[in-house]
């Protein structure tokens, strides 16, 4: 038995084991973990300098591979100095041979080892690619679920709280910079709410957030895109609201990894399912035979001449008296004012005249208070319009929100009509669609008869009055736009009352409450369970571990069979080393013609140590031993 030999293989087993080991170990923490990352600043180092870090991973990799490697030639040489002590066929000394130096024979008589060598030598090139593969990590999204609350409008208790507001500020009272928002706001939603259904860009930005098309009803509840942080002060919540930060209640559920941070990765993309609202829209034109309707665009007159202008003083302007029946003989009226010439008349292609008179509710008394209506026309350039009425069915939504690159994208997931506890924010719609309709009418022009005519003009190749006979694409524009105006109406309304200072300690109560979940998508770089790659990977690395150690153990066997006389050094994959062996023993072997190899290939040989000097070695062939 010798000692040290024996402490030698079992350091080369348990070197090989322990390298074995921290892959596995690795392996089996991104199975427990299912998701595992590095630190944020190794995230951030490899985003801005992938190439080197990269190197730096297949350096490591490389010094695995190559202690792997030498690992398993070391066993596979030690084993076959041992096996050569016995009788041992020259094609089986060629394969340890081949082996030890990490290649193959092909020899077709003898497919058992061709093909073992084979394997053995393509494990051994796999072995770089397997410890690189398990090593280097992947771009992948980390999905982290998300709880949170949002205001619900969709009950009694804040249709109570509106009723509430309405009267201790008054309808009226949205004014100032509210005011402004409500008309600027609810027209730039229409606008790009319009203009998106014929292929036009459609952005809208709010209160600092960004809309793709329109706000859908919703209001931001990520952090990141709430936009404003401004802390409005006391006037200027809920009814009164004119921009500033809103309150977001949001955060991660921790799953059962409680211990595991969630890294910021490199960027985060969020979906949400929240409430919002948008509206069923429906426009077509007044017939003749509707005479419940009664619209009247004829009574008007001149409040104002000025015989002799100087420069551009207004020559004159006109008062309009627009009514409508909005149902049970209940006129509404609305006044304009436009300008004209000194002899009264507008300018037919440089004026636009587009009144519209909102309804509150349904215009037949038969139906329910969960809509209302909106009757327009066009005059001068606008004339494409004729007398039009809109039917607007608000939509109480659930919605998929996606945040992606500061941008906010909502998808209708589900829709219910309002009910009559929704009655009060249904004035609230009506209310905005009546500010719009005043706001947007000039003196000479109409921002949403500009909006019909430009986007028809941009998206088509006929003039827009060609359109008279059939005005579908005017209807369908009007239907986006007032569609959008809703939109935006209740967005407004979602972030006054959610605004910073709405309610006390910034919390929303829980009966005003509404669940908000979804899922934050963290791009990041690192290791994922779903990945069968590092099962491959680790194949290689296990295959040569257990062929180093069988050698090893074989070796050990052998070394503790043998006596002092195993010291002796002599490495069968070193040329000279055999060259000087064989010149020693002389064996006897048929010459280099296909015949002779093949019969050369089963000769048996054995490597013979002098008793009298253990460095005297002979290869021999069995057959001709003779003592040394």
């Amino acid at each position: 038995m010798h000692v040290p030999t024996i402490c030698g293989h079992a350091a080369i087993i348990s070197s090989q084991v322990i390298i074995l080991a921290f892959g596995y170990g690795f392996l089996g923490a991104v199975l427990y973990y299912e998701i595992l990352s590095p630190p944020d600043r190794v995230v951030d180092l490899w985003i801005h300098h992938p190439e080197q870090l990269t190197m730096v991973v297949t350096l490591i990799a490389t010094v695995f591979s190559v202690i792997n490697s030498i690992l398993f030639a070391f066993s596979i040489k030690q084993a076959l100095r041992h096996w050569m002590s016995q009788p041992i066929s020259l094609v089986y000394l060629s394969a340890g041979v081949a082996l030890s130096k990490g290649s193959f024979i092909w020899k077709p008589k003898h497919w058992l080892l061709t093909i073992l060598t084979l394997f053995v030598f393509g494990v051994l090139r796999l072995l770089t690619a397997g410890w690189t593969t398990l090593l280097t990590p992947t771009y992948l999204l980390r999905p982290i679920q998300m709880q949170g609350t949002e205001l619900d409008i969709t009950g009694t208790a804040f249709s109570t709280l509106l009723l509430e507001e309405y009267q201790k500020q008054g309808f009226a009272d949205i004014q100032g910079n509210s005011f402004e928002i409500l008309d600027i706001g609810g027209m730039l939603s229409g606008v790009s709410a319009a203009g998106y259904i014929y292929g036009l860009p459609g952005t809208f930005n709010f209160n600092g957030a960004k809309y793709n098309i329109s706000t859908q009803g919703i209001v931001p509840t990520i952090e990141d895109y709430s936009g404003s942080d401004g802390v409005p002060d006391a006037n200027h919540v809920r009814l009164g609201f004119s921009g500033g930060n809103v309150t977001v209640d949001m955060g991660p559920i921790l799953g059962k990894h409680t211990s595991m941070p969630i890294s910021q990765g490199y960027s985060r993309n969020y979906s949400m399912l929240q409430q919002g609202l948008t509206a069923n829209v429906s426009c077509r034109a007044i017939n003749s035979s509707q005479t419940q309707y009664v619209w009247n665009t004829t009574n008007s007159s001149i409040i104002y001449t000025n015989p002799a202008p100087v420069n551009d003083s207004i020559n004159g302007l006109r008062l309009w008296n627009v009514t409508a029946n909005c149902g049970a003989n209940m006129p509404m009226a609305q006044q304009y004012v436009t300008l004209v010439d000194a002899s009264g008349n507008a300018s037919v292609s440089g004026s636009g005249f587009l009144p519209s008179v909102v309804c509150p509710g349904p215009t037949d008394m038969n139906q329910t208070y969960t809509s209302f209506t909106i009757l327009s026309q066009g005059f001068y350039k606008y004339n494409f319009l004729n007398a039009t009425v809109c039917e607007v069915i608000p939509l109480l939504t659930t919605v998929r929100a996606d945040y992606t690159n500061e941008l906010i994208s909502s998808e209708v997931i589900s829709s219910t009509p309002f009910g009559p506890e929704n009655v009060q924010i249904l004035s609230f719609i009506a209310g905005v669609a009546k500010f719009q309709s005043i706001g947007s009418q000039g003196l000479k022009s109409s921002a949403i008869g500009d909006t019909l005519y430009s986007i028809y003009s941009s998206t088509t190749n006929t003039s827009i009055t060609d359109n008279l006979g059939s005005q579908a694409q005017v209807y369908s524009e009007l239907e986006a736009y007032w569609r959008g105006v809703v939109e935006f109406s209740a967005t407004f309304l979602r972030s006054g009352f959610m605004a910073v200072g709405s309610f006390p300690d910034n919390t929303i109560p829980d009966y005003l409450s509404s669940p908000v979940n979804g899922t934050m998508y963290i791009s990041t770089i690192g290791w994922t369970s779903q990945s069968l790659t590092y099962l491959l990977a680790i194949l290689p690395i296990t295959i040569i571990t257990i062929f180093t150690s069988v050698c090893a153990l074989y070796s050990i066997w052998q070394a503790w069979e043998e006596d002092s006389g195993y010291k002796t050094r002599f490495d069968a994959s070193n040329t000279l080393h055999l060259i000087m062996a064989s010149a020693a023993g002389s064996p006897t072997l048929q010459n280099f013609n296909k015949e002779g190899i093949i019969a050369n290939d089963n000769e048996k040989v054995k490597l013979v140590v002098s008793d009298q000097d253990d460095e005297v070695k002979r290869l021999v062939k069995v057959d001709q031993m003779t003592p040394v």
